[in-house]
């Protein structure tokens, strides 16, 4: 499942789900956080990037790690560098995932309209709580969806 799809190596094919992904569930939290008259509109597309972008993230950094065991990777030098895009993608994967938990947490407890329904009662404090901690956690993310697709395209396109 990690290796190939239909013959194709996995990875090439898995990283751009995540790389579409990590940044509407970004866009999405912080649109929901910050900008109140968005929320009716972004509920359930947070909460279903939310359940996506992690997934797409898992395939991608799994399929990355069964890539790499590539005999064609094997050399000292290229074996550095993936190390480091392991790195990226081990943080994407956990700053995506901690984003997801506070974004679903954010969707049910956050009301999207003034009169809406909550599923988590909490007090104010805790809206504006998760609101920073899912602005803090887009920034993360994006920072090492960045970081990680960067060094995996320079791996690919840049002579290794």
């Amino acid at each position: 499942m990690f290796d190939r799809v239909l013959g194709i190596p996995a990875h090439p094919l898995y990283i751009h789900a995540a790389v579409v992904l990590v940044p509407l569930l970004v866009l999405t939290a912080v649109l929901y956080a910050v900008w109140p008259a968005s929320r009716r509109h972004t509920r359930w597309p947070l909460v279903v990037f939310a359940l996506a972008a992690p997934g797409a993230t898992f395939f991608a950094k799994e399929s990355g790690e069964t890539f790499s065991a590539n005999r064609a990777f094997q050399a000292p030098q290229m074996k550095a560098l993936i190390a480091q895009h392991e790195v990226y993608a081990d943080r994407l994967f956990l700053f995506v995932f901690l984003l997801t938990l506070v974004a679903l947490v954010m969707a049910f407890m956050i009301p999207a309209t003034a009169g809406g329904r909550v599923w988590i009662k909490a007090p104010s404090a805790a809206h504006w709580a998760a609101a920073v901690l899912a602005v803090v956690l887009s920034g993360a993310s994006m920072y090492y969806c960045y970081r990680t697709g960067d060094s995996g395209a320079h791996m690919a396109w840049s002579g290794f």
